[in-house]
């Protein structure tokens, strides 16, 4: 089978990524590493980047078996490692996406991108809350679902979900630190947010069908 786009830009920005220096990486973000691996968190999975391949993997069982990451997953950790800014740090301030410092005011790409979510999450409050759980969040009291969630240790992001009613649709809304664009261009926060959706989504599906199976 033909290697997709999505592939081919991930396998090229593996190979770029051996142009950088991978000390400053683990002096900047204080990564675990060893000779052959740098390691990081993302989205609630562990990973390792190949330091002489580039080729960055994901893990559920301490590398006992890693599957090659994807598309989403390798931009984001990528941009973050290579490209953040020499002195970023948060400013505990959370503003929408389109609100960052450093922003250039737009519309965006528009709440349509979480549209298809907000239909799957609504009327399943618990699940949502059981997920956002096991990818370590923190409960927060806005909306009828409200998590401060951490991508990365170091960079947060708050998701507040609303369910429909008869007057208004269900509404998903994320809100970043102000500072986000001094850790990844405003392009990868949709691959974060992507990957972070599709977690959740996965994870909610996971207790579907254990919910079905009779054993």
């Amino acid at each position: 089978m033909a290697a997709s786009n999505y592939d081919i830009t991930r396998d090229s920005a593996e190979q770029r990524f051996l142009n950088y220096n991978q000390e400053n990486m683990i002096d900047k973000f204080q990564l675990k590493h060893d000779e052959q691996y740098l390691y990081i968190e993302f989205v609630g999975r562990d990973y390792r980047i190949g330091r002489h391949s580039g080729r960055t993997e994901w893990t559920t069982d301490g590398f006992a078996h890693a599957e090659h990451a994807g598309f989403n997953e390798v931009l984001a950790i990528f941009d973050v490692l290579c490209d953040s800014k020499k002195n970023c740090r948060l400013s505990g301030q959370f503003v929408k996406v389109n609100d960052l410092k450093g922003t250039v005011r737009s519309s965006g790409l528009g709440n349509d991108l979480y549209g298809k979510y907000a239909e799957y999450f609504d009327g399943r409050l618990p699940a949502l809350r059981r997920a956002c759980e096991t990818l370590g969040g923190e409960r927060q009291k806005i909306g009828d679902v409200s998590y401060l969630l951490h991508p990365f240790s170091f960079l947060p992001l708050m998701l507040q979900f609303w369910e429909s009613d008869d007057e208004f649709p269900a509404s998903l809304k994320f809100m970043w630190d102000e500072n986000t664009l001094d850790f990844l261009r405003y392009e990868t926060t949709y691959y974060v947010l992507g990957h972070v959706l599709e977690r959740l989504k996965t994870l909610m599906e996971e207790e579907d069908t254990a919910d079905l199976d009779p054993d």
